[in-house]
């Protein structure tokens, strides 16, 4: 069991009922929050709380999970051939830039690890292919991807897309935001909210905090674009040791000034 959903009278009562269930520590985890849940009015409207958590992954694991399962047959003989599908993902993605109207080229190379596959686009105006915080080029990945045939980990080549250096510009620009912020959470003593971020951008602030013993990350919501929440854990334990004021500053904790999370403050990361 990987993942589980849980309910509780608190995030962190569903967050323990997570840890339980896949038996593991806090640090093994990664938390989606489903339902902050309210107490209601005289029992009436009242929500639980629901989480969704997950294993992490260690690298090592991700590389045996990554690596082929041994196979006979017809399944042996008939292996994927990588450079097709890398040929087919670099003309659909030429043939969507000639539909869009927007003169460019798109050459390939692998990356530094061998497990990717990138396309470079060289065009005159990178900001339309880029868009807001690379929105337009996660859906261009995503649509070539698919043409391409790429449809399971581990299966042919990782194909992503970019433009000027952007993918790693915009790593940096996440990490030193992630950094900063979470400075900021330890200092103040109080939840720091991140807008909305893709899920690619949110492992990037996931793996830039996670050693920090005095922090923890969280996803808020649902859907692809999800806010992040960067809790100072020295704090939180703080206040778990306060019996009479757990249920009272359960919800008010994961915001900044008391407010509830979707207008705690937040901070752009570019």
């Amino acid at each position: 069991m990987d993942s589980v959903e849980t309910e509780g009278d608190t995030i962190d009562a569903a967050i323990e009922g997570a840890l339980k269930l896949l038996g593991v520590g806090r640090d093994k985890i990664t938390v989606d929050i489903i339902a902050e849940g309210r107490k209601g009015i005289l029992g009436f409207g009242a929500q639980k709380a629901r989480v969704r958590a997950e294993l992490r992954k260690s690298p090592l694991e991700h590389k045996i999970t990554a690596e082929p399962l041994p196979v006979s047959g017809e399944l042996a003989a008939a292996p994927i051939d990588n450079s097709a599908m890398t040929e087919k993902a670099q003309a659909a993605l030429q043939e969507i830039l000639n539909l869009m109207g927007v003169k460019a080229t798109v050459t390939q190379s692998a990356s530094a690890n061998g497990e990717e596959t990138i396309l470079e686009i060289r065009a005159d105006d990178s900001g339309l292919l880029i868009g807001r915080k690379g929105q337009t080029l996660e859906a261009l990945q995503y649509l070539v991807s698919r043409i391409a045939g790429e449809r399971f980990a581990g299966e042919g080549p990782h194909i992503v897309i970019d433009i000027e250096k952007y993918r790693e510009r915009r790593r940096k620009t996440l990490e030193d935001m992630a950094l900063r912020l979470g400075e900021k959470a330890k200092r103040q003593r109080k939840t720091v909210t991140v807008d909305a971020l893709s899920a690619a951008d949110r492992r990037i602030v996931h793996a830039a905090l996670q050693d920090d013993p005095w922090l923890s990350t969280r996803s808020l919501g649902q859907g692809s674009y999800r806010r992040l929440l960067i809790i100072p854990e020295g704090d939180r334990r703080k206040k778990e040791g306060e019996p009479a004021q757990a249920e009272k500053s359960a919800a008010p904790s994961l915001s900044s000034g008391g407010k509830t999370p979707a207008t705690a403050e937040s901070e752009d990361d570019e």
